[in-house]
């Protein structure tokens, strides 16, 4: 690996990708959607052309609000998310076991 996550290794460094990944591995925090970008190392344009695709398939959901910021997070109840999620622990796994033998 060279520095990303294993979910990156397997599904690419997309703008998506990139995302669900970042939200996957801080699933506990909500964040602005201006911090989702930065955080995930994408632009607020790229992460802005796929966002309400993102609302519409209910992986992310809005916690709350911080003065004028709308804050979001994974949305860990979803089944979408839950089978991402376990991809991610799987490959983790795997990884682990590789490194074992």
């Amino acid at each position: 690996m060279r520095g990303e996550t294993i979910f990156l290794e397997l599904f690419g460094k997309n703008p998506r990708a990139k995302v669900l990944d970042f939200l996957i591995e801080n699933d506990i925090f909500d964040y602005s959607k201006k911090q989702i970008a930065e955080l995930s190392k994408i632009s607020f344009n790229s992460l802005d052309k796929f966002w309400e695709n993102l609302i519409d398939f209910n992986i992310i959901e809005k916690t709350r609000k911080v003065g004028k910021s709308e804050m979001f997070r994974i949305n860990k109840k979803d089944e979408i998310v839950k089978c991402l999620s376990k991809i991610d622990k799987v490959l983790a796994l795997r990884t682990l076991e590789k490194i074992e033998e």
